[in-house]
């Protein structure tokens, strides 16, 4: 069994930065012309293991940095640097929680229209009906398939989704590894590490924590991420455990920078939105595509506009677009009503189209 396999197992040593690159080198190595390759059940072992118990910060934070060193980069935009995606902002969940409508892709459409850069990473459907790419697939909105390509969405529309070429290749190896498992069910812990896997140059990241247990690995890496990727990181997290901020409930915000951490509650009652319940956040109807597109043009539930409002504000706040969290919403809640998210929506579309 490979050394960091038994280590993860055994949770008797953590998994040290070389440790983590001769497993990756192992898995790259599988199959049975390779001596050296991992044997069959090993990456199920070390996805089931970590599944159950997060590791501790020394292995986690390797982890992190073993799968960093393996992206192929981006030409030079890293968070902060020259060319990075400065002033953008990413809202993506670590997964999990009440069944709602796809909160935070109308979140980013509404704050990009109302003129905060968003770059959003996201996945298919883990435990929802539909994730954030199942959703973009059916409005006929693409991903993007390159750093390029990226900037020049962002550039042409002020907002860009990005693909799967943002995360490490590893991922897909591992992927493969369990089959015929999947890795949805099985890699819990690489779906809520997926927000601080993606090589995304922004300069602020929200992201919405769903389980309170995986809260304590959750601020190792975000924390991580904020130094490394000198990026500003938003861990948020509320009673129901959405993962995202709810108009419905108190929200606990924890924020990394790369010089430091602080944390804050945001009440909507003392932000001006209305009482509201979680059930006012489900999808309506039979078509969530419908619903979505409803809730996009104001004609959703008022819990819905105000849970949408509130996420785009903060990606404003976290992106340093305004630091007046009334006047985001304000800002927000036009958009929403004047036709602006929805004519952002249509633009995309039309983008595509054109490129196809």
């Amino acid at each position: 069994m490979h050394d960091a396999v038994a280590a993860v197992i055994g949770q008797d040593r953590p998994v040290d930065l070389p440790l983590w690159r001769s497993f990756w080198d192992a898995l790259h190595e599988r199959g049975p012309q390779h001596e050296r390759g991992l044997r069959r059940g090993e990456a199920i072992a070390l996805l089931a293991s970590l599944s159950t118990a997060m590791p501790g910060r020394t292995t986690l934070t390797a982890l992190l940095d073993s799968l960093a060193e393996r992206r192929p980069g981006h030409g030079g935009r890293t968070g902060g640097g020259p060319g990075a995606f400065d002033g953008a902002v990413n809202i993506v969940g670590t997964g999990g929680g009440p069944s709602t409508f796809n909160i935070s892709t109308a979140a980013a459409l509404v704050a990009a229209a109302a003129g905060t850069p968003v770059v959003k990473t996201g996945s298919r459907a883990y435990t929802s009906p539909m994730g954030s790419v199942d959703l973009l697939e059916r409005l006929g909105v693409p991903l993007t398939r390159s750093y390029e390509e990226t900037h020049e969405t962002l550039e042409g529309c002020g907002i860009a989704f990005a693909g799967p070429f943002v995360y490490p290749a590893e991922l897909a190896l591992l992927a493969r590894a369990v089959l015929p498992l999947d890795i949805r069910g099985l890699g819990r812990c690489v779906n809520a590490l997926g927000p601080f896997l993606a090589d995304m140059p922004v300069s602020a990241q929200v992201t919405g924590v769903s389980d309170a247990r995986l809260a304590p690995a959750l601020r190792t890496a975000a924390a991580h991420t904020a130094r490394a990727a000198r990026r500003r990181v938003w861990l948020a997290a509320n009673d129901p455990g959405a993962d995202e901020l709810l108009g419905c409930a108190d929200n606990r915000v924890n924020s990394y920078e790369p010089g430091g951490e602080d944390e804050f509650t945001l009440d909507p009652a003392l932000l001006g939105l209305r009482p509201g319940t979680l059930e006012g956040l489900r999808p309506r109807g039979a078509d969530p595509v419908a619903y979505f597109l409803a809730v996009l043009g104001g004609e959703g539930t008022p819990d819905a506009e105000d849970t949408v409002c509130l996420n785009a504000a903060a990606l404003a706040v976290a992106g340093h677009t305004t630091g007046d969290w009334h006047e985001a919403l304000a800002r927000a809640r036009a958009v929403i009503h004047d036709g602006g998210a929805l004519a952002l929506l249509e633009r995309l579309r039309t983008r595509a189209a054109v490129h196809a």
